[in-house]
């Protein structure tokens, strides 16, 4: 039997999966903290004991993401954006078009039907086309992150936005506060801003149908309906989004073990 760790390190949230031959053993994801050595160790060692299995049954581990390199453990070392191809395509394989909206970055990838990468774009160094910004309004409307996607949903009257920068859009939300817009209408406009960025950066790449949203901002669905509205037809979201660059990279890694 063949069994496998995946794990991605991201700015924000870290995740892990453990497959064997016939699928998945188990799964864990965590904040990152301050220490990715650590918290790769963390849940390295959470996954064991979820899978009731030992360090040495485990035949290959691929890391991924922004805190890859400080996995030590780890056999090799995969760019996100691979993984995330291959995450999605095992999951939704009429999938060519990956957007993968996480704490730091956008990112938008073309992928074929076995989940290799073709060309990708980046977005830039602002917070304001990342999930990031979800963050900061969450703090500035005294929410949980988990709760603006539902919250935006119920909005009667979409606040526009003037900005798609975080440190201004901040500024922008506690000033509609001020003139008792409600939350849920501030959200829908946040939500909206933040999808006419992501789209912007999709036209610039091209976009080949089917289409998945994926990272901590597809968890959003607030935000997937905004996309939704701007392109005009459907996104898909798979199950536990955050999870696949993970998945991903636990796939390459049993892939790399077969003759």
């Amino acid at each position: 039997m063949v069994i496998v760790l995946g794990i991605d390190i991201g700015s924000a949230a870290s995740k892990g999966i453990v497959l064997k031959d016939q699928g998945p053993l188990g799964s864990f994801d965590c904040h990152s903290g301050g220490d990715f050595k650590l918290t790769a160790e963390r849940i390295k060692k959470e996954l064991l004991s979820r899978s009731g299995i030992s360090e040495s049954d485990l035949s290959r581990t691929v890391a991924t993401g922004y805190g890859s390199k400080l996995v030590t453990f780890a056999d090799e070392v995969k760019p996100d954006i691979v993984c995330h191809g291959k995450g999605v395509s095992s999951l939704l394989p009429s999938v060519r078009t990956v957007i993968d909206v996480g704490d730091l970055y956008t990112k938008v990838l073309h992928i074929d039907g076995n989940g290799s990468m073709h060309n990708f774009l980046l977005s830039g160094k602002c917070a304001g086309g990342s999930g990031r910004i979800l963050q900061v309004i969450a703090k500035v409307l005294r929410v949980k992150v988990e709760e603006i996607g539902e919250l935006s949903l119920k909005s009667k009257k979409r606040v526009e936005f003037n900005t798609g920068c975080a440190v201004f859009a901040e500024s922008e939300a506690i000033s509609r506060l001020s003139q008792e817009v409600t939350k849920e209408d501030l959200l829908a406009g946040l939500h909206r801003a933040l999808a006419a960025q992501i789209n912007s950066l999709a036209e610039r790449i091209g976009v080949e149908q089917d289409v998945a949203m994926v990272g901590g901002g597809a968890r959003d669905d607030g935000l997937v309906q905004a996309l939704k509205e701007i392109r005009g037809h459907d996104i898909l979201v798979p199950p536990r989004p955050h999870m696949t660059a993970a998945l991903g990279a636990a796939l390459i890694a049993m892939e790399s073990l077969r003759p």
